[in-house]
Order: C-alpha cells, then structure tokens, then sequence
C-alpha cells in the first residue's frame, strides 16, 4: 500500500443526521451513508443542546434503540453527543462505539469532569470538540481531564468559533488555533466539522478540503435524506449521495516529496529563511529607532502614545499591505504587535533612571 492509499484508508469519516427524528430516518440515513462512503462511525445526535427550549431538542431515550437497530442492521459503529453522566450509561448500556463532547460542554470543566468521572474505566474512543469561546487552553484542558481518569483514545474535532465578525460561517474557522493545538499534540487526531463551521452546505467542500490541506485526520458531516425538512440544522445537512459525490471530489494530501520536489521545496524554504533574517534585523532597527524616540518625548516631557501618528500609521500601511498582497487581518495583527512593542520599548526608556 503506497503512502496515498495509506492516508485515505486511515482518514476517518463520522456522517449522519443533526438529529435522529425517527426510526425510518435513522436507519435508512445509515444504511444509504454505509453503501456510499467508507464510514467510520455513524452519529446522530439525541440530546440537542439548543440555546432556546421551543427549538427541537432531540428525542432523547427514545431514539436509543433506533441507533442500536442501525448498528444491527448495518454494521456501522454508532456514536452521539453526550453532555451528562446519565447520557453516557445510557449509551453505554445501548453499545454505542464511542462518544463525543460537544462544543458547549467543552466550556463547561464542571460538565466536562462529570463525563470523564463516569467514563473512568472504560475503554471507549472519546471525540472532544473544541469549545465555543477561541480558548485553546480550555479545549486543551478538557483532554487533559479525560486522561486523567484513564481515557487514552482521544481525538479532536475542530468546529469553529463563535465570534463577533463570523461571516460567511456560522462559526468561524480560526485555522490557526486547531493547528496550534496539532503543534503540541501531533500523536491526538484531529477532525473537521465542517457543518458547524459553515453554517451552510455551499462550503462545506472548500472547507474539508482545506481541512484536509491542514493535514486534518477526518471529517464529521452532517447528512439527512431530505436536508430541507429536518428539524434542526437543516441549512448545513447534505443527502448520503452528496456526501459521496464531496468525498470523491476531495484532494487528499501525503506528507512526503519526490526527490525533484523536494529539492524545490529546500530552495524555497532558503529563501524564507533569509528573508526572516532580514525581517527580524529590521524589528531589531525598528525598536531601536523607537528607544531613541522614547529617550526624545522623555526629555521633551511628553507622553508616548500618540494618538494620531497611530492613526497615519494604520492608514499608510493598510495601502502598502494591499500593494503586497497581505490580508487585512494579518496586517492588522502584524501593525498591533510592533505598536505594543514599540510602547515597551519606549515605556523603558522613559522609566530608566
């Protein structure tokens, strides 16, 4: 088996309903998914945490036996949310695979210590989205209550964010939290929701293929057999046959080069390396230049932030940004950081006896 093959065989794929409405739907959903896409787990969720009591939240205990006769039925591997210690010994006592921690219970530690409480001892995969709130070190902290207790086959499922400027996503992707937390925990696989990032079936692909770009180890997707009339998410959910049809249609990635490529990519990455030097020995004379700005407004007695030259700043370099082709939002971060550190820096000076 070549590295490619290799990758898709180990990606995993997690499909099924937002919610599991009936038994008809729960099967035949599972039955359709299982014929079109090598699925790894079947989910569907049966507590819904909604943030309003009038929107539909799930059918609970009774859909239960729906997701064990699927499993009869089909032979997938059948997983849902759960958010409460009574969740879990009911999915335990109805052989469910594995489990996931979604996104709201993710924020909650007290919730969070409850689940990992009630798992102790067993030996079940557990699937833990990242919370609401861009908190790394919450989602982190999660996987650390769970390993506390014994649980060692954990994986990530990154969903998105919610936050104030989101659009076009319902939730949005904040690419550069999910691959911090990959840099600290390579051997944890990591997952994309794609369904709860967008919001919206339209991206669903670009999404998971940038997913899969990032080096994401699988894909949760939510699919319903009339996505129109389910009774949640349904802007978001996808029929098994599109579901296929996205699958065959993404690009998936390996980690190694040919020889030739390779070669390219070294000559590519010297040249990163010296314009980075060049980059920092600037910084470095930028803040030298701000020491000696400092050393000025002290002996003129003045105060350092000015808010006008920040505000030139920000102009002129928004235009010199767009002729370089840099996105407003690594400018912005990018402009926020020096300014800081030209305030310490100057702040320094000005505090020196």
């Amino acid at each position: 088996m070549d590295e490619m093959e290799k990758i898709k065989s180990n990606f995993t794929w997690i499909a099924g309903p937002c919610s599991a409405e009936s038994e008809e739907q729960v099967i035949q959903t599972a039955r359709d998914l299982s014929l079109k896409i090598p699925l790894s787990y079947y989910r569907a969720g049966l507590w819904k945490p909604r943030t309003s009591p009038n929107s539909f939240e799930g059918m609970g205990v009774a859909a239960l036996p729906w997701m064990k006769k699927a499993k009869e039925q089909t032979g997938v591997k059948i997983i849902t949310e759960v958010a409460t210690s009574q969740h879990v010994e009911l999915c335990l006592e109805h052989n469910f695979d594995a489990l996931w921690i979604g996104a709201r219970t993710t924020t909650n530690p007290f919730s969070v210590q409850e689940i990992a409480e009630a798992l102790r001892g067993v030996n079940i995969p557990i699937f833990i989205k990242n919370p609401i709130n861009p908190d790394l070190s919450l989602w982190i902290g999660a996987f650390e209550r769970f390993q506390k207790v014994g649980l060692t086959d954990l994986s990530a499922i990154h969903r998105g964010f919610s936050v104030a400027n989101k659009l076009p996503y319902r939730n949005k992707p904040l690419w550069e939290i999910p691959i911090e937390f990959k840099t600290q925990f390579p051997d944890i696989p990591l997952l994309c929701d794609p369904s709860h990032i967008c919001g919206n079936r339209t991206l669903l692909k670009d999404v998971s293929q940038r997913a899969i770009d990032l080096g994401m180890n699988g894909i949760m997707i939510e699919s319903h057999p009339n996505p129109d009339s389910a009774l949640s998410d349904a802007a978001q959910q996808i029929t098994p046959g599109q579901v296929s049809e996205m699958a065959a249609a993404l690009h998936y990635r390996t980690t190694s080069l040919t020889s030739n490529s390779a070669e390219k990519l070294q000559i590519l990455r010297d040249r990163v390396d010296a314009l980075d030097a060049d980059i920092i020995d600037l910084l470095g004379k930028r803040m030298n230049v701000a020491r000696e700005m400092g050393a000025l407004k002290k002996e003129e007695g003045i105060i350092i932030f000015q808010l006008e030259r920040w505000k030139e700043i920000l102009e002129s370099r928004e235009a010199w940004g767009k002729s370089a082709q840099l996105t407003e939002t690594f400018l912005s971060a990018y402009l926020e950081a020096i300014h800081k550190e030209s305030i310490r820096a100057q702040n320094g000076v000005m505090n020196k006896d």
